[in-house]
């Protein structure tokens, strides 16, 4: 009976929600927003705005007798998987507008890193078909050991890289890198505002992507106030990237000595279609805006059936985050899950209108001159391989790479070459600039779009 008056009381959110999306239907349409984990063979991913068609439905709920058998699977599968679990050390920055933004450092061995480092470094980057082109995954790192130890006993300060995550995430997404990077180079992992463990921000106050650049800098200040900086974004975090060399273009030219744009957009996201006909990319454009005000105005009433509606909230993740969802790993797939249930509908329609506004194309070419990293899934629902394109034409010395048969969340679906691609950058970057403020320029890529399957 309890269950059944839920489900009512969710039918009736769910008329109220649709009817103020019918009454939105003459606004103005807005893009819906991108995005926004121990065997390194699994693969997950979770699209964040896949959330806000989730938010639609999420009074849809499938009342079936298998459902206490469901709900025990899941709970299974949160307490044998570890992902989400690497810890660093915990600090804390204070955006302009007072929000608390919670970050992680993870701080290089202070031992020296031998072969066998080496050898468990390569495993967890992985080795196979991915690797053959261009030199194997361990090569690449064994040369990135090498280059760091190199520099072990200098007194400059030391490279940090420094993670920014998507829409509907947080910095546990990052699992497989943090892991395969962890003890060999300083990173810094960090929570956008009102996502993981930063504060909420200010009621009532509007989230822009410029806010973002801006609280990415008041965390570089505190976490990494001195010495050269790698900069790695995925979907709404390569936009928070952006943001910063627009606001911030004399910090990028002496601190940046790298960038990693994963998944992400410089604009333009009223083209993404989502893998639907013109005529319903439309219509989501134009109901979802209202629907999720509705929703956040009754948060409370949302969260609840949420959870009721697992099943279906399940397959959508799948459907806007995995290229091969068939192939992904359920223990991850549960990882990413988890990942967007943390993030309250109210959240999620604070920062929805703040994508229908992001245009920074012109914002890209300040990360020219310097060691880039521009890459893309093959099957992006929400942030199309062709957003990257853009990108790395504005990046002519960035090494371009699509990866095959890969939704919208790279890092989870495919590490190996995800983090293999990421040492070459580091490698590169260390190579050209040491441990000192980067140079005006660097080496030429090849520029040319590298293409990796699955193998």
């Amino acid at each position: 009976m309890e269950a059944v008056t839920a489900v009512q009381t969710a039918q009736g959110a769910w008329r109220t929600a649709a009817a103020a999306a019918e009454g939105a239907a003459g606004q103005s349409a807005r893009p819906p927003a991108p995005a926004g984990g121990a065997g390194w063979t699994r693969r997950a991913g979770v699209a964040g705005a896949a959330l806000g068609v989730v938010a639609a439905g999420v009074a849809l709920e499938r009342l079936t007798v298998h459902r206490a058998v469901r709900r025990k699977a899941r709970v299974a599968l949160d307490a044998a998987g570890p992902y989400g679990t690497l810890r660093g050390t915990p600090g804390r920055a204070s955006a302009e507008d007072g929000t608390e933004l919670y970050y992680e450092v993870d701080e290089p061995a202070d031992f020296p890193l031998d072969s066998a480092d080496g050898e468990a470094a390569a495993a967890a980057f992985g080795d196979g078909p991915d690797a053959a082109a261009g030199g194997a995954v361990a090569g690449y790192w064994s040369r990135l050991v090498e280059l760091l130890r190199g520099r072990s006993g200098r007194s400059a300060p030391p490279l940090t890289v420094v993670f920014s995550h998507g829409y509907c995430l947080n910095q546990d997404v990052w699992h497989f890198q943090r892991a395969a990077l962890r003890g060999a180079v300083r990173c810094v992992y960090w929570d956008q505002r009102s996502h993981g463990r930063s504060g909420r921000a200010p009621a009532g106050e509007p989230v822009s992507i410029d806010l973002l650049g801006r609280d990415l800098k008041a965390v570089l200040d505190a976490a990494a106030p001195e010495g050269p900086v790698v900069l790695v974004g995925h979907s709404m975090g390569g936009m928070t990237l952006m943001a910063l060399a627009e606001q911030y273009p004399e910090y990028v030219a002496e601190r940046v000595a790298g960038v990693a744009l994963l998944g992400t957009s410089a604009g333009g996201l009223a083209e993404v279609t989502y893998g639907l006909p013109a005529a319903g990319a439309r219509a989501v454009r134009r109901v979802v805006p209202g629907v999720l005000r509705a929703l956040a105005a009754q948060s409370d009433l949302v969260e609840r059936g949420r959870r009721m509606t697992a099943d279906l909230f399940a397959g959508v993740v799948k459907r806007y985050s995995f290229g091969s969802p068939r192939e992904v790993d359920q223990g991850v797939a549960r990882f990413a899950e988890r990942l967007i249930e943390s993030v309250p509908v109210d959240v999620v329609a604070e920062f929805y209108p703040a994508f229908a506004e992001h245009e920074k194309t012109a914002a890209v070419s300040g990360f020219d001159g310097r060691p880039a990293l521009v890459l893309a899934g093959d099957r992006d629902l929400l942030t199309p391989s062709e957003h990257s394109e853009r990108i790395a034409a504005a990046l002519p010395n960035a090494a371009f790479v699509i990866l095959e048969a890969t939704g919208h969340l790279v890092m989870l679906e495919r590490p190996e070459p995800v983090n293999e691609h990421l040492a070459r950058l580091l490698t590169r970057t260390i190579r050209t600039h040491g441990s000192t403020a980067p140079p005006a320029s660097c080496p030429a890529s090849t520029g040319s779009v590298r293409r990796s399957s699955r193998g």
